[in-house]
Protein backbone atom coordinates (compact mmCIF):
# COMPACT_ATOMS: atom_id res chain seq x y z
CA UNK A 1 0.00 0.00 0.00
CA UNK A 2 2.78 2.44 0.84
CA UNK A 3 4.35 1.80 -2.59
CA UNK A 4 1.11 2.92 -4.21
CA UNK A 5 1.02 6.08 -2.10
CA UNK A 6 4.63 6.87 -2.95
CA UNK A 7 3.87 6.28 -6.63
CA UNK A 8 0.86 8.61 -6.41
CA UNK A 9 2.92 11.32 -4.68
CA UNK A 10 5.58 11.10 -7.38
CA UNK A 11 2.98 11.36 -10.13
CA UNK A 12 1.30 14.35 -8.49
CA UNK A 13 4.63 16.17 -8.18
CA UNK A 14 5.23 15.54 -11.89
CA UNK A 15 1.91 17.08 -12.93
CA UNK A 16 1.82 19.86 -10.32
CA UNK A 17 3.66 22.36 -12.53
CA UNK A 18 1.27 21.84 -15.43
CA UNK A 19 -1.83 21.98 -13.22
CA UNK A 20 -0.62 25.09 -11.40
CA UNK A 21 -0.05 26.85 -14.72
CA UNK A 22 -3.84 27.25 -14.96
CA UNK A 23 -5.05 30.28 -13.04
CA UNK A 24 -8.58 29.02 -12.51
CA UNK A 25 -8.98 26.79 -9.49
CA UNK A 26 -12.02 25.21 -11.10
CA UNK A 27 -9.91 24.14 -14.08
CA UNK A 28 -7.20 22.83 -11.76
CA UNK A 29 -9.74 20.77 -9.83
CA UNK A 30 -11.20 19.34 -13.04
CA UNK A 31 -7.77 18.35 -14.29
CA UNK A 32 -6.90 16.61 -11.01
CA UNK A 33 -10.29 14.86 -10.93
CA UNK A 34 -9.82 13.61 -14.47
CA UNK A 35 -6.27 12.43 -13.76
CA UNK A 36 -7.44 10.54 -10.69
CA UNK A 37 -10.28 8.95 -12.66
CA UNK A 38 -7.85 7.78 -15.33
CA UNK A 39 -5.45 6.45 -12.72
CA UNK A 40 -8.22 4.58 -10.89
CA UNK A 41 -9.50 3.16 -14.17
CA UNK A 42 -6.02 2.00 -15.15
CA UNK A 43 -5.60 0.37 -11.74
CA UNK A 44 -8.89 -1.50 -12.27
CA UNK A 45 -7.91 -2.72 -15.72
CA UNK A 46 -4.51 -3.81 -14.40
CA UNK A 47 -6.26 -5.80 -11.70
CA UNK A 48 -8.72 -7.39 -14.14
CA UNK A 49 -5.95 -8.69 -16.33
CA UNK A 50 -4.29 -7.86 -19.57
CA UNK A 51 -6.87 -9.53 -21.84
CA UNK A 52 -8.44 -6.12 -22.49
CA UNK A 53 -5.33 -5.00 -24.33
CA UNK A 54 -4.10 -5.92 -27.77
CA UNK A 55 -0.48 -6.72 -28.53
CA UNK A 56 0.40 -3.05 -28.98
CA UNK A 57 -1.00 -2.13 -25.57
CA UNK A 58 -4.12 -0.48 -26.94
CA UNK A 59 -7.38 -1.08 -25.28
CA UNK A 60 -9.70 -3.49 -27.06
CA UNK A 61 -13.24 -2.21 -27.51
CA UNK A 62 -15.87 -4.13 -25.62
CA UNK A 63 -19.32 -3.38 -26.99
CA UNK A 64 -22.62 -4.33 -25.44
CA UNK A 65 -25.45 -6.04 -27.36
CA UNK A 66 -26.61 -2.68 -28.78
CA UNK A 67 -23.17 -1.90 -30.17
CA UNK A 68 -22.57 0.82 -27.58
CA UNK A 69 -19.43 1.23 -25.57
CA UNK A 70 -19.95 0.51 -21.87
CA UNK A 71 -19.46 3.57 -19.70
CA UNK A 72 -19.93 5.91 -22.64
CA UNK A 73 -22.57 8.55 -22.71
CA UNK A 74 -25.52 8.44 -25.07
CA UNK A 75 -25.16 10.43 -28.27
CA UNK A 76 -25.99 14.10 -27.90
CA UNK A 77 -28.83 16.02 -29.45
CA UNK A 78 -26.71 17.35 -32.32
CA UNK A 79 -25.55 13.88 -33.31
CA UNK A 80 -29.05 12.43 -33.19
CA UNK A 81 -30.59 15.31 -35.17
CA UNK A 82 -27.89 14.95 -37.82
CA UNK A 83 -28.65 11.22 -38.00
CA UNK A 84 -32.34 12.02 -38.43
CA UNK A 85 -31.46 14.32 -41.33
CA UNK A 86 -30.10 11.27 -43.15
CA UNK A 87 -33.43 9.47 -42.80
CA UNK A 88 -36.92 10.30 -44.03
CA UNK A 89 -37.90 11.63 -40.57
CA UNK A 90 -37.99 15.29 -41.68
CA UNK A 91 -39.94 14.56 -44.87
CA UNK A 92 -43.02 15.67 -42.93
CA UNK A 93 -43.36 18.69 -40.65
CA UNK A 94 -42.35 18.00 -37.05
CA UNK A 95 -42.80 20.09 -33.93
CA UNK A 96 -40.02 20.33 -31.38
CA UNK A 97 -42.06 18.28 -28.90
CA UNK A 98 -42.66 15.51 -31.45
CA UNK A 99 -38.92 15.46 -32.24
CA UNK A 100 -38.12 15.20 -28.51
CA UNK A 101 -40.64 12.37 -28.10
CA UNK A 102 -39.18 10.51 -31.08
CA UNK A 103 -35.65 10.85 -29.65
CA UNK A 104 -36.90 9.47 -26.34
CA UNK A 105 -38.65 6.52 -27.96
CA UNK A 106 -36.05 5.60 -30.57
CA UNK A 107 -32.75 6.65 -28.97
CA UNK A 108 -33.63 6.52 -25.25
CA UNK A 109 -32.47 10.15 -25.02
CA UNK A 110 -34.71 12.40 -22.98
CA UNK A 111 -34.01 15.86 -24.46
CA UNK A 112 -35.82 18.96 -23.34
CA UNK A 113 -37.30 21.02 -26.15
CA UNK A 114 -34.99 23.86 -25.12
CA UNK A 115 -32.00 21.59 -25.83
CA UNK A 116 -33.26 20.89 -29.33
CA UNK A 117 -34.45 24.36 -30.32
CA UNK A 118 -31.00 25.91 -30.77
CA UNK A 119 -29.73 22.98 -32.81
CA UNK A 120 -32.85 23.00 -34.99
CA UNK A 121 -32.45 26.74 -35.56
CA UNK A 122 -28.84 26.19 -36.60
CA UNK A 123 -29.89 23.47 -39.04
CA UNK A 124 -32.52 25.83 -40.43
CA UNK A 125 -29.90 28.59 -40.83
CA UNK A 126 -27.68 26.11 -42.67
CA UNK A 127 -30.63 25.41 -45.03
CA UNK A 128 -30.76 21.77 -44.01
CA UNK A 129 -34.22 22.26 -42.51
CA UNK A 130 -37.02 24.72 -43.15
CA UNK A 131 -38.63 26.37 -40.14
CA UNK A 132 -42.30 27.26 -40.51
CA UNK A 133 -44.95 28.49 -38.08
CA UNK A 134 -47.87 26.17 -37.56
CA UNK A 135 -51.29 27.74 -38.19
CA UNK A 136 -52.84 25.50 -35.54
CA UNK A 137 -50.75 26.42 -32.49
CA UNK A 138 -48.48 29.25 -33.74
CA UNK A 139 -45.37 27.18 -32.93
CA UNK A 140 -42.46 26.35 -35.20
CA UNK A 141 -42.33 23.11 -37.15
CA UNK A 142 -39.38 21.73 -39.05
CA UNK A 143 -39.24 20.03 -42.42
CA UNK A 144 -36.43 19.10 -44.78
CA UNK A 145 -35.30 22.07 -46.87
Amino acid sequence: MSKQIEKLKKQLVEVAEVVNSFQSEAVQVRIIDRLLEVMIESEKTDAEGSDLFSKKGRRVRLEDENGAMPGRKKPGATKILNQLLNTDFFDVQRSISSIANYCKDQYDSDFKTSELSGILLKLANENKLRRERSNENNRFEYIRA
